[in-house]
């Protein structure tokens, strides 16, 4: 089959590579129909993630149809149309049971942290979901039915950027009438200001420093933009205008915001995980006793992370990796009735065979590049 495989720093391709087959009796496998870039697979390519071995197959927001199923799967049969949501979780487990999925103590057997579809060895070596074909284990956990009248398009970020940036907004407790401050424009944070909306916040305020995220962040009603490159000091800016800062931040920017010079030297040297940026204008753009909600993904230990300056104010902390099982089917439910659609973000409709070229309009923010969707055949 052929795939998109990460082949060093800011070097992916497209090759033929084995077909996945069955390894235990709950696996299943999906000819994938649709899947898509995510702003993390970025991370990946510019080397921010350990572990990530030549030819790994790359990708974690991917749906399909079921092809094969293992013989205890009970949940799917072939001929399904499902979405596979990010994390790779067994469903029994302390954390499973208690909506932790993305914590699973068990589908990982390489390091503490979860496992997640095509994101390294660290991340529990499964190959990603930007192929032809995608092994699935745990087929009675994660694998989500779709109704046939709904499009790919219409559900396919329920695999990732629709309950992240849900549960980035809920876990930051966005309440009507809140003020809520969105950092990063990309899908996660266009998504989330839509989410924040549909939470009854009173006003909201994006940021950014791409000129064409602000003017589609402009487009939703009622939201203000910020492109902080135009100000000394964004946060303090923010607080002004606030009268104290927001109720709530959501990061949605994670470790691959605009970096300083000694962030480049000191990321490059492993001496600190990515930029720091967006957490240093939260500091400020929080009020005293509100919540920073972040779910932009962050790497290794950070320098001088401004911790007295959350502490001082009584700011709350939230973050991690969105327990993705737990919101599926509640979103999927607005998406049936008519209450949310996430199609506005997709900006670029590609062939799997379009791999490399997708990617490097995706990171180098080419064409007005926003989201890409890839289409196998």
């Amino acid at each position: 089959m052929k795939a998109i495989v990460y082949e060093g720093i800011k070097d992916v391709q497209v090759k033929n590579v084995g077909d996945p087959e069955i390894k235990k009796s709950d696996d299943i496998i999906v000819k994938v129909t649709s899947t898509a870039i995510c702003g993390s697979d970025l991370h990946l390519i510019h080397g921010m993630v350990p572990n990530m071995p030549k030819g790994f197959i790359l990708g974690h927001e991917t749906m399909g149809i079921v092809e094969e199923v293992g013989k205890e799967v009970h949940k799917v049969k072939k001929g399904d149309r499902v979405i596979v949501p990010f994390p790779v979780s067994c469903g029994h487990c302390w954390y499973c049971e208690h909506d932790l999925w993305s914590q699973c103590d068990n589908s990982n057997t390489n390091g503490e942290v979860g496992a997640i579809f095509g994101y390294s060895k660290t991340y529990g070596g499964y190959d990603g979901g930007q192929a032809e074909y995608l092994r699935v284990p745990y087929a009675n956990v994660g694998p989500t039915i779709v109704p046939e009248d709904l499009t790919d398009e219409q559900v396919l970020f329920l695999t990732d950027i629709l309950p992240t940036s849900y549960w980035g907004v809920e876990n930051g407790g966005v309440k009507k009438d809140d003020t809520v401050v969105v950092l990063g424009c990309g899908p996660v944070g266009l998504l989330s200001i839509k989410w924040a909306a549909f939470h009854g916040a009173k006003r909201i305020i994006a940021v950014d420093y791409v000129g064409y995220r602000l003017e589609h962040a402009k487009r939703y009603e009622g939201v203000e933009v910020i492109n902080f490159e135009q100000y000394d000091n964004a946060g303090e800016y923010i607080k002004e205008i606030t009268h104290g800062g927001a109720d709530v931040v959501i990061d949605c920017v994670g470790m691959d915001g605009k970096m300083s010079v000694i962030e480049l030297v000191e990321t490059a040297l492993k001496l600190q995980g990515g930029s720091k940026s967006a957490i240093e204008i939260a500091t400020q753009a929080v009020r005293k006793g509100g919540t920073v909600s972040m779910v932009g993904v962050y790497g290794a230990r950070y320098n001088n992370f401004p911790l007295g300056d959350f502490f001082a104010r009584n700011v709350t902390l939230k973050m991690g990796q969105c327990p993705a099982h737990t919101y599926v089917n509640r979103i999927l439910n607005l998406i049936k009735e008519g209450r949310f659609d996430a199609t506005d973000i997709i900006t670029h409709r590609l062939s799997l065979n379009d791999g490399e070229r997708a990617y490097e309009i995706f990171d180098q923010k080419k064409d007005n590049c926003i989201k890409v969707i890839l289409k196998p055949s």
